[in-house]
């Protein structure tokens, strides 16, 4: 009887948790305390997690007081999108630049929030909201004092609008890449995965033109692609995969091998025996390997992969790659990896796609690392601190990990695909294509459906 007693009280204990879990309005609770309490780390914790900030700031009084623009009347490491956030966040004065950015952050974040969960009428993705929450708390306050905290919630809308909305899905990724380059990433994985990518082709190419265009108009044609050559001057970032052997040295005493300030780009960077070397290698090498991935990503669409199978996991390996090869390698970067990851975890929910949970917990994993070695501890990194290279390192492993995990994806989805091609000829149904549902606020899922294949073919969502 004891034993029946307390079987059915566990059962109740879980079925309580699971309702508290569940509930949209603890989720809702949990994201707005969540950006409190990292709007107050990056206000009032050690390390000056805001610091780049300052740099911003600086940029915004140049233009006001000097007339000179960056992007624009001077060369400039960020597309020129980016220069409107850090305008804005001087809308109430130089005083409360740091508290209007933050506020800018949470009103995008608000907005993906909210068109991930349906504003709490979508309880598919209750879960997928739990993870970002919890994934924003494991970063730490980076993943707000940075300019990719813009870029983000404008990657976020743009995935989950993909699948119903493919050319808003474009200009949206579109003007997050004249933000901060990676959601081009982002963007080939679209373009490689859905039949619908001439029209996303050209979605990208009229928003690119106009803001192009607009640049030109104001007299910035010599600049407006100049973060390209930009950041391409750059040498090997102290925190970049690729600089992990130079620290490792670095400790072990090989001579002329140290970290140092870089003054023109405003970063820790690392020097000593073929630095140089590297740094010239790093972005051919990180070309060679996004080849490497869409030539997997184009067998898979001649394998008649479906598109709900290998979109996620195509995007999680350009997003990886960019950062696992990059020789920058800041810690916003972690931000990044939000996007693909809940493309997949939403696509998942739907019951369509393949499980992310792996990539899920590994993107957890790689946060948390993150926020030990900044902003809290980095000296100990510069100092370069046994621990601190050990779990560096331990991060840095890790990146290719995930990375492999994406590229096992795409190859076995290809091979089943393949094993499976009679099956999937026979069992097309496009009236129940819908490999991720449309989201608020274009109504009802199905009323919004029936309209969006205004937008899609049908046999694309089933690719």
């Amino acid at each position: 009887m004891s034993a029946a007693l307390a079987g059915q009280a566990t059962t109740t204990v879980r079925s309580g948790l699971r309702a508290v879990v569940s509930s949209p309005v603890l989720l809702w609770t949990a994201f707005v305390l969540a950006h409190l309490w990292l709007g107050y780390l990056n206000l009032y914790a050690p390390g000056y997690p805001l610091g780049d900030l300052t740099v911003y700031k600086f940029w915004v009084d140049e233009a006001i007081n000097a007339h000179t623009v960056v992007g624009i009347d001077v060369p400039w490491v960020y597309p020129i999108v980016a220069f409107v956030p850090m305008l804005l966040a001087n809308l109430f004065g130089a005083d409360l630049y740091a508290g209007t950015w933050l506020s800018l952050v949470f009103v995008l974040d608000v907005i993906a929030f909210g068109m991930l969960t349906g504003w709490g009428h979508n309880r598919r993705n209750i879960a997928v909201g739990w993870w970002w929450v919890g994934f924003l708390l494991l970063l730490g306050p980076i993943a707000f004092g940075r300019i990719d905290a813009i870029s983000v919630p404008f990657g976020i809308v743009g995935v989950l609008l993909v699948a119903t909305r493919p050319r808003a899905a474009a200009v949206i990724l579109t003007i997050a890449t004249w933000i901060k380059v990676w959601p081009a990433a982002i963007i080939a994985a679209i373009l490689i995965s859905v039949r619908a990518r001439v029209r996303v082709a050209v979605a990208i190419l009229v928003a690119s033109l106009v803001i192009v265009g607009g640049v030109l108009a104001v007299g910035g044609g010599s600049n407006v692609f100049s973060f390209v050559t930009a950041q391409a001057a750059r040498g090997l970032q102290v925190e970049a995969p690729v600089s992990t052997p130079w620290l490792w040295a670095a400790r072990a005493g090989v001579p002329n091998t140290f970290a140092y300030f870089d003054q023109v780009m405003l970063t820790w960077q690392m020097r000593g025996p073929g630095v140089e070397t590297a740094s010239a290698l790093a972005t051919p090498l990180l070309a060679l390997v996004m080849a490497v991935i869409t030539v997997l990503g184009i067998f898979a669409v001649r394998n008649r992969v479906a598109v709900q199978d290998l979109l996620p996991s195509l995007a999680l390996a350009y997003a990886v790659a960019f950062i696992a090869f990059n020789k920058v390698g800041s810690p916003q970067y972690l931000t990044w990896l939000a996007v693909p990851v809940i493309l997949g975890l939403a696509t998942n929910a739907a019951g369509r796609g393949r499980a992310f949970r792996v990539p899920a917990i590994l993107a957890a994993v790689l946060a948390a690392l993150t926020q030990v070695i900044y902003p809290y501890l980095y000296g100990y990194l510069l100092s370069l601190d046994v621990r601190m290279l050990v779990i560096i390192t331990a991060r840095n492993s890790l990146f290719f990990v995930l990375l492999g995990w994406a590229l096992v994806a795409i190859v076995r989805a290809s091979r089943e695909s393949v094993d499976r091609a009679a099956e999937w000829r026979d069992s097309v149904r496009p009236a129940d294509a819908a490999w991720l549902p449309p989201i608020w606020p274009f109504g009802s899922d199905r009323d919004t459906f029936d309209r969006g294949r205004l937008d899609v073919d049908e046999d694309e969502l089933v690719r």
